[in-house]
């Protein structure tokens, strides 16, 4: 006979409502298995106030190895009480006799009141120990995991026990026949984590930062005693700036009398250096060095000229500086003027070394040579290098302004192909850039064809790319022959931002691109091609060109700026720090990171500076954006930067995004939270870190903003000639091209990688994760439906009298006066929202892994959803994912199919397919007409909802004579194949 125990393993509790009234909570769990009842130790002081619990069935306990540690939401004892956090539960079963009990503590209030018998193995006068050892704990510790009561369509299925029964011991001692459980479906979630797999604490938290302004509790800045500051959402950080501008009168160092010059700023360990000229001894520099006062540990500053040299550098001459003596500047105090210093040698002594020019002082972020300078924290205290200087400095980009050039090919004339007895079968390639599309091949009547098709592409200004017509001639299966070219240059197209008509015009059809390039030249050529094409174009600024999904989209206004109405607000975003952040790479044996931010909103992209060797960066940077529609979002992403030691092809990895939507956010508030960085991998969901940020929508006109409530969303164009769901995510995807072309060759470059991610370019691709998060996300749509159905149902079936006694008064009274139906209607909406608005999100929204089906998602439905297009995997894997695919579509398939059969019934009423069943209902038809007629409406409503509201004992179970009737009818089903 074996002796098997129950094994709870308390571990902790977190997120819990403190019912002191002082934000504190003095916890301890009791424990219930079968008349048992232990309690562990208490945390300070203790109360009597219940927090929450957790009830478990007998088919959740498995084996103490498949045991893992589950964060338990606790539950409500009554439906007034305030519950809230979770419950960390490591529950198992075990005959080993090494793993012994914590010495669990019986409930002592219980004890004592009830007389119960003390714990076994413990004597009346023992004391019980402050702290008990948790001797079930593994000693590698455990990853958390978040258990979320969440559908699975495969649950595992717990394992059976064949447990012989036993006798009860002092211990969870069980035995399956003294199992007891309460007679409940257990929700069972199977949960896949990765070996890789992080903390689950996914949730927002809100700070209180000591920020420019002040500090900021509850979106509220309580004012500091200092000056007020335009960058008053960020931490206020000392700089010790010095600009280096130009050098004159240096000696020659080399033999040939020519010196080679760079200057090396150098503060304690941190050390800068500029860029060296050739030869050069007049040298003009105009760098700027920011070392952060926080790293600042010696007194003087040493600027020293040096001459570059292939073995080593030659010293030239230095200046040393007080740092006491440096003086502050506050902007908008004008920049601090440079001035010329005479250098001195190595002994001290101003000798003929030249002179240099610059300028020292102390300043914070807010000065205007902060973004272009050389930073201390961009580099190790033992690297001087500034090579990757221009990747590392933070910068504020513009996208391109993008236009949709709509093309209508009409017809072509006098086509001369190569075989004069062929008729061709042409067709036009329209091309600007890398996108190209094509008409339909037709077939000419002589040489003329006509095709009058329509194209929309994507041009971005300044217009590089000029609009290419091939006309082709498919001469075989695989083979075509080019009849000519039209070059059109874009900067000569009609520009409109309305549905006016484009005047068309002939333009000739040249040979090679470059006769069509010459344009008015090429025809004074005396072989001129005599062939001519029929073409509309013209340059739409009506529509707003979508580079992003419109659900994520962070500009609406269309491209021609004469429609751009005045903006609504502005849009503060400070950007304070990252922490917790996930090695990318390994230096000098550990692991590091070098991450730097990026934030779109609008066509205006920002980038912080990159801090280099950090997990715990400071950026302390602040942007501003104006808002013209309060139905956008604001996205900031974190990554890793490959310039510097980097791998993975010199791909920037990603760390995390963030997105905001304005319409959430209160104005006039300063939100400071720090919002959690989930990245989804084929292992699963991972926390890479967290981001601190500090946000403030500010509203300059709210009448305006009211207005836009109700304006389209769109511009006008999208409404008057919309374009069709293939074309829009085709054109988008041609737009994040161009937008990443463009960025990646600002500098430093905001590379494509970048820009996908942030655009989430690849969000129209299949995912069954993203199919079952939107099914989901439907359902609970749904629900309050769904709730409000089944308490009718209640009502219907009088599971409380009263309250169904209650709904007849008030039925009568809306029968008996009509006019009363819609004010409470909506005077019920009204007293919903009012009770809703203390329970308002207090937090902006958030990623969501629950709503996203991202912590129950299956390994191989994430393998399908991270591979590429076309798939790479094996042709077994393929085939059990389409066998999966097929499933599901058969179950949409029948609900389709189930929905088609009752609308056919509906029309099978009056059409005479069952001459019965139509014969039937068209007396009732009749009778229901006659009987209406002479009985008033309002008795006729009154009697349906008293019929609709009876009381059970006038039920019966079977269908009624309607129903029976409706589902006689006959559909097309029988007329499938």
């Amino acid at each position: 006979m074996s002796n098997l125990k129950l094994g709870i393993e308390v571990l902790s509790a977190h997120d819990l409502i403190a019912k002191d009234g002082q934000g504190l909570s003095d916890t301890y769990v009791e424990l219930h298995f079968d008349g048992q009842k232990f309690r562990t130790t208490t945390k300070a002081n203790n109360s009597r106030s219940f927090l929450g619990r957790v009830r478990l069935t007998g088919t959740s306990f498995v084996p103490y190895s498949d045991a893992v540690v589950l964060h338990y939401p606790l539950e409500k004892k009554g439906f007034l009480s305030r519950v809230k956090g979770e419950l960390g539960l490591k529950v198992f079963v075990t005959d080993d006799p090494s793993i012994r009990s914590s010495n669990p503590l019986p409930a002592m209030e219980a004890s004592l009141n009830s007389g119960s018998r003390p714990i076994q193995g413990q004597g009346p006068n023992e004391q019980v120990p402050s702290f008990v050892p948790n001797t079930f704990s593994n000693e590698k510790g455990e990853s958390r995991r978040t258990f979320h009561h969440l559908p699975n369509p495969n649950p595992a299925q717990p394992q059976q026990l064949n447990i012989p029964p036993m006798s009860t011991q002092s211990s969870f001692d069980y035995g399956v026949q003294a199992m007891k459980s309460e007679p409940q479906v257990s929700k069972v979630v199977h949960m896949y984590s990765g070996p890789s797999s992080q903390s689950d604490d996914y949730s927002l938290k809100e700070t209180s930062p000591h920020l420019g302004g002040g500090r900021v509790v509850g979106g509220r800045v309580i004012r500091a005693n200092r000056p007020s500051s335009t960058y008053d959402l960020v931490e206020p950080i000392r700089y010790l700036f010095v600009r280096v501008v130009k050098a004159r009168d240096l000696p020659s160092k080399d033999v040939t009398g020519s010196l080679d010059p760079f200057v090396e700023v150098k503060l304690g360990n941190f050390k800068g250096i500029t860029k060296h000229f050739e030869k050069n001894q007049k040298p003009e520099w105009n760098e700027v060095f920011a070392f952060a006062k926080d790293n600042i540990q010696w007194s003087s500053l040493d600027v020293v000229v040096k001459d570059k040299d292939m073995i080593k550098d030659d010293f030239v001459g230095r200046l040393k500086f007080d740092l006491n003596e440096v003086p502050t500047r506050v902007p908008p105090d004008s920049p601090l003027a440079p001035e010329w210093y005479r250098l001195e040698d190595k002994s001290g002594e101003k000798k003929k070394a030249g002179e240099l020019m610059l300028a020292v002082w102390y300043g914070t972020q807010a000065d205007e040579a902060f973004p272009d300078a050389w930073h201390s924290d961009t580099f190790t205290s033992s690297d001087g290098s500034s090579a990757f200087s221009s990747h590392i400095r933070s910068k504020v980009y513009h996208s391109p302004r993008l236009w949709y050039v709509r093309v209508n090919v009409i017809e072509a004339q006098d086509l001369v192909v190569s075989e004069k007895s062929r008729t061709p079968d042409a067709y036009v390639r329209v091309q600007i850039g890398g996108q190209s599309l094509k008409t339909k091949p037709v077939q000419a009547r002589g040489s003329n064809a006509i095709w009058n098709e329509e194209f929309m592409l994507v041009a971005a200004e300044p217009f590089e790319d000029h609009l290419i017509l091939t006309i082709e001639d498919r001469v075989g299966p695989n083979k075509d022959e080019t009849i000519g070219k039209v070059v059109i240059p874009l900067i000569n197209v009609d520009r409109r931002a309305d549905n006016r008509m484009i005047r068309s015009r002939w333009v000739s059809i040249e040979k090679s691109i470059s006769a069509a390039m010459d344009g008015d030249r090429g025809k004074k050529e005396k072989d001129k091609f005599s062939s001519r094409l029929h073409v509309s174009v013209c340059l739409d600024g009506g529509y707003h060109v979508l580079d992003e999904p419109t659900h994520y989209s962070s500009d609406l206004r269309p491209t021609a700026k004469p429609l751009w109405k005045q903006s609504i607000g502005v849009l503060e975003l400070g950007i304070l720090n990252a922490g917790g952040l996930h090695p990318m790479k390994t230096r000098d044996g550990k692991g590091t990171s070098d991450t730097y931010c990026v934030a779109k909103y609008g066509n205006k992209w920002v980038r912080t500076r990159t801090i280099v060797n950090s997990l715990s960066p400071k950026y302390n940077e602040q942007y501003t954006w104006e808002v013209y529609d309060p139905a956008t979002v604001l996205s900031v992403g974190v990554f890793d930067n490959s310039q510097i030691g980097g791998s993975n092809g010199n791909k920037d990895m990603k760390i995390g995004k963030v997105r905001i939507r304005i319409s959430t956010l209160e104005t006039g508030r300063v939100y400071t939270h720090s919002y959690p960085l989930l990245v989804l991998h084929p292992s699963g969901v991972k926390k890479m870190g967290e981001i601190h940020l500090a946000i403030r929508f500010s509203c300059t006109s709210l009448m305006n903003m009211m207005f836009i409530y109700t304006r389209p969303v769109l511009p006008k164009m999208h409404y008057v000639r919309p374009l069709s769901v293939m074309q829009q995510e085709w054109l988008r995807h041609q737009a994040v091209n161009i937008v990443a072309a463009r960025l990646s060759r600002a500098e430093p470059p905001v590379k494509k990688e970048i820009v996908e991610y942030m655009s989430d370019a690849n969000s129209h691709l299949w995912s069954m994760r993203r199919s079952k998060a939107n099914f989901f996300r439907l359902m609970t749509v749904f629900s309050g439906l769904l709730s409000v159905g089944r308490w009718f149902g209640d009502v219907c079936m009088w599971k409380n009298p009263i309250t169904t006694v209650l709904v007849h008064v008030l039925f009568v009274m809306l029968v008996c006066f009509p006019d009363l139906i819609l004010p409470t209607v909506f005077l019920y909406m009204f007293v919903i929202g009012a009770w809703n608005f203390r329970y308002r999100p207090r937090y902006p929204p958030h990623m969501d892994t629950r709503i996203s089906y991202a912590d129950a998602v299956h390994p191989d439905e994430l393998d399908e959803e991270f591979d590429v297009f076309p798939t790479s995997r094996g042709s077994d894997i393929v085939r059990a994912r389409y066998d999966r695919l097929r499933i599901v579509a058969g179950k949409i398939q029948t609900v389709v199919g189930d929905v088609a059969s009752q609308l056919e019934r509906v029309q099978a009423l009056l059409s005479w397919r069952d001459p019965r069943a139509t014969f039937i209902y068209m007396i009732f038809c009749f009778a229901a007409a006659i009987v209406l007629y002479v009985t008033p409406f309002q008795v006729l409503i009154l009697l349906s909802g008293f019929y609709l509201m009876r009381h059970p004992r006038f039920r019966h179970k079977m269908p009624s004579l309607p129903v029976n009737f409706f589902r006689r009818l006959p559909a097309r089903t029988d007329s499938m194949l």
